[in-house]
């Protein structure tokens, strides 16, 4: 399972993204990468199954949003979800690099707040926190 770090089990999940730095993550902390399928339909739809329980557990999803920068968002937002599903214990998002950091204020009229509405997404997705 899991090593403890003061909150219950940790989980470490490398989003498709960001598979090398989750590695080097898992290996420093002595955590093994948890393991789930990720299935991309003809259509584009996204599906995730994990392959064991995150119940209780101290989750950590690694993923950057690189290119390709929608797939790779909304690949996030369902792992979230997924874990969020299945009872994990705290949800971290880790970030490398958000998409849509550089629209973080409104410095113009009718322009979006694109960053806020990321950030809002990942919230509502089931995330208790992230970090950039």
């Amino acid at each position: 399972m899991g090593r403890m770090f003061g909150y219950g089990d940790i989980q470490l999940f490398a989003g498709s993204a960001s598979q090398g730095l989750a590695e080097e993550i898992s290996e420093y902390l002595r955590v093994p990468l948890s393991q789930y399928d990720l299935v991309e339909f003809s259509n584009e739809n996204l599906f995730v199954r994990l392959h064991g329980s995150a119940r209780g557990h101290d989750v950590y999803i690694i993923q950057s949003m690189s290119n390709p920068l929608h797939r790779n968002i909304m690949e996030l937002l369902i792992m979230i979800d997924c874990l969020k599903r299945d009872s994990a214990g705290r949800i971290t998002a880790v970030i490398p690099y958000m998409g849509y950091a550089r629209s973080d204020k409104k410095d113009q009229p009718r322009v979006p707040i694109s960053a806020r509405l990321l950030a809002d997404m990942i919230e509502v997705a089931g995330a208790d926190r992230y970090m950039t």
